[in-house]
């Protein structure tokens, strides 16, 4: 990847959103919200509570989505990150 981040900002990449309910049904791709959840797949200097790998969960309104060698990609401050999330 060609994008290093700053001090404490995070680059991850959004993870799709689930294709069924959780009763069963199908979720046409133009009714699905955008996935709050993403990969980090890179940290700057100051960034103390993830790591490069984790899933986290960030806030909806906190990224800037920017697009690297036709990859579109999420550039968050630490801030913004809610929650790692466990497997």
């Amino acid at each position: 990847m060609k994008l290093q981040p700053l001090a404490d900002r995070i680059v991850a990449k959004s993870l799709e959103a689930e294709a069924k309910s959780p009763a069963g049904l199908y979720i046409p791709e133009t009714a699905k919200e955008k996935p709050q959840v993403g990969e980090v797949l890179a940290i700057g200097k100051e960034v103390k509570e993830v790591k490069v790998g984790d899933r986290i969960l960030y806030t909806k309104y906190g990224p800037n989505e920017v697009k690297i060698d036709g990859e579109e990609l999420l550039l968050l401050k630490e801030e913004d990150v809610l929650a790692v999330v466990k497997k």
